[in-house]
This record gives C-alpha cells, structure tokens and sequence, in this order.
C-alpha cells in the first residue's frame, strides 16, 4: 500500500545533482509531490526535502539508489510522524476584493494568515501551513478573485534531539577509527 514518506538527501552542492537524484524517481515512475533545497545547518552542505507517494520497500531502494550518487552523503526515509514540516503559500488577490466587505479579510485573521503587500491593485498575502490548510484558503478566498497563487515545496526538521545527518557523520567518525 502507498503510503506518504518525506527524503531528507544531504549533499554536496554540485551542478547536476538534482537532475541526478530526480531520474532515480523518474526511472521508478514515483511522481515527486513536492522537491524543496536549501542549505543545511551544516557548512557546506545541502539539503533536499522531497515527497512521495511510495511503498516502504520502494522507497527505501530509492533511497539506496541516491546514495550511491557520488555528492551524496546521506538519504533519510521519514513518515510523517517523525517529522514537522510546514509549507508557504502566497496569494494575490484584487485590493479591491479586500476591501468590499471585508470577506478576505476576516479569512486572513480566521486562517491566520497575514498580509504581506498591499498596493492600489493587489493584495498579497501569506499563509504558513500543512498543504490541506493552504488549499482551504485558497478554495475559499478563491470565490473573491485570487489573481495568482503559489505554494512552496515542504519543508521539515525531524523530531529527533539531534540532527540525523550529525549522528550519522559521528558513527562513520567512529567506524573510521575503529578500522585504524
């Protein structure tokens, strides 16, 4: 049964990398939900954040696949419960629509949302949150004339005390020394 697992790939920041890793999900014809990059809390270091539909099984031979890329360091499968992630949405709307009646504005104090810009034509406004709330708001500040709308990629720490990429690079540290 497919299931929603969140990778957490740290790497090198190489040119071709992220085409690298995305053929592993194309060759296995696993459509990635949301792909999100960043740096890590680790200089030098970056991290990819991507969503998928999968098995358990198929994702971790995904996830196998990716470490054997040479600028990867480390691939983590995680299930929701092990993580907290959030996304950013933005929407643009007509100032107008803001104004008349104050529909949209009673949406963004209900959804805790805030406004980010507004000019004589547009409003924006941003709304953090789990993807389903994002698209809640939208579908309902749709009705007053969204005029663009964007949602970014996940982003998620894990609930773990420490970083898991930390704990992996101190168990390699010791293995090395163990081999000497």
């Amino acid at each position: 049964m497919k299931e929603e697992f969140t990778l957490s790939i740290f790497s090198e920041n190489h040119v071709g990398l992220l085409n690298q890793i995305t053929n592993v999900f194309t060759r296995r014809n696993l459509n990635i939900e949301s792909l999100t990059t960043s740096e890590s809390a680790i200089a030098g270091i970056h991290k990819f954040t991507i969503v998928v539909f999968s098995t358990r099984e198929e994702i971790e031979k995904v996830a196998k696949q990716i470490e054997k890329k040479i600028d990867v360091i480390k691939a983590f499968v995680l299930t929701a419960d092990e993580i907290i992630h959030q996304e950013i949405a933005l929407y643009k709307v007509p100032t107008k629509a803001l104004l008349d009646g104050n529909q949209i504005e009673g949406l963004v104090r209900q959804y805790g949302a805030r406004i980010l810009e507004v000019t004589p034509e547009y409003t924006v406004i941003e709304k953090t949150g789990h993807k389903a709330e994002t698209q809640e708001l939208f579908e309902k500040m749709d009705k007053y004339g969204v005029v663009q709308f964007t949602r970014s990629g996940r982003i998620a720490i894990t609930k773990s005390k420490a970083e898991l990429l930390d704990n992996y690079l101190r168990k390699m540290e010791l293995d090395r020394q163990n081999v000497n």
